[in-house]
């Protein structure tokens, strides 16, 4: 009973939207809408039934509706992300500014619990990044963890037995000894990721920018101290920020994920629709990565 409420109310909803745009402009309500789109989760390039993430792919749908909404002076963003594959934060980030550029948006970017490493990258695709106080922004660095389980596997009896075509094709393999000559390349590759990301975050943040030796070390801060760095523009929250702007009549539209009829349902953009028993395994060994990402925040 309580659905056939809830949908009858969605449809009553939807009929009204559709009458109003008939309408003359001139005897339609002057409310503001900013379209909002929430931003949470890892950054990955695939995610599943068990945990939601962000790439490119399944946030560019939301953007591109936000985006295309021609009254709405602004889109606002809110990100909520520990960061993860570098490659999708940029990816996300460029979609962004594309689309600020071809619609001529002004961007509001609210940070929520966390806007860090891969997160911060996104955030910068903001004209103006709001920060709560007790947010925590900034890790501008890159890291790359594993196992090594050289030790288990021979005392389970278990021996590994790897063939390539190409000497440094197992590097880092964690069922070998860790070479040093693999560890040296790996840094390298690392100094050249981080290389753009702070070459990104200067050319967006520019002079706010505080001469900070730690600013670019991989630390992360409060909301207030990223505020000093200049990592975020003000303190504060979306709806606040958008009020000032536009009115006390202005007000943020959620921007929802479209759904399948028998989709998974999950409560961010980042969650692939379906559910395979197959994946349960290796979802829960991402699901623990996942969750590693956030622990390093103190979340």
């Amino acid at each position: 009973m309580r659905n056939d409420r809830l949908s009858q109310a969605r449809q009553t909803v939807s009929v009204a939207r559709f009458l109003r745009r008939l309408l003359p402009k001139r005897f339609r309500s002057q409310d503001i809408v900013v379209p909002l789109v929430r931003l949470n989760g890892a950054i990955m390039s695939s995610g599943g039934p068990l945990r939601p993430t962000l790439s490119l792919a399944a946030v560019a749908p939301l953007l591109e509706r936000a985006f295309a909404q021609k009254d709405a002076p602004a889109v606002a963003i809110s990100v909520n992300s520990p960061g993860g594959s570098p490659v999708q934060a940029r990816l996300i980030y460029q979609r962004i500014r594309d689309l600020a550029r071809e619609k001529n948006k002004h961007v509001i970017v609210g940070c929520e619990d966390l806007a860090a490493s891969g997160g911060y990258m996104i955030a910068c695709a903001g004209d103006e990044i709001v920060a709560d106080p007790s947010s925590v922004v900034g890790s501008i660095g890159v890291v790359s963890g594993g196992f090594g389980f050289v030790d288990l596997i021979g005392k389970l009896g278990i021996e590994r037995r790897v063939h390539t075509a190409g000497q440094n094709k197992a590097t880092l393999d964690p069922f070998r000894p860790e070479r040093p000559e693999d560890v040296e390349h790996l840094k390298a590759l690392q100094l050249d990721v981080h290389a753009t990301f702070i070459d990104l975050v200067k050319a967006r943040r520019g002079t706010k920018l505080a001469d900070d030796p730690n600013l670019f070390t991989g630390l992360f801060w409060s909301g207030v101290r990223g505020l000093e760095l200049g990592l975020v523009d003000r303190l504060g929250d979306l709806r606040t920020v958008v009020r000032e702007r536009y009115g006390d009549k202005a007000k943020l539209g959620l921007v929802h994920q479209r759904r399948g009829l028998f989709a998974f349902r999950a409560g961010t953009p980042g969650v692939e629709s379906g559910f395979d028993p197959g994946r349960i395994g290796a979802g829960l060994i991402e699901a623990a990565e996942e969750r590693a990402l956030w622990a390093r925040y103190g979340l």
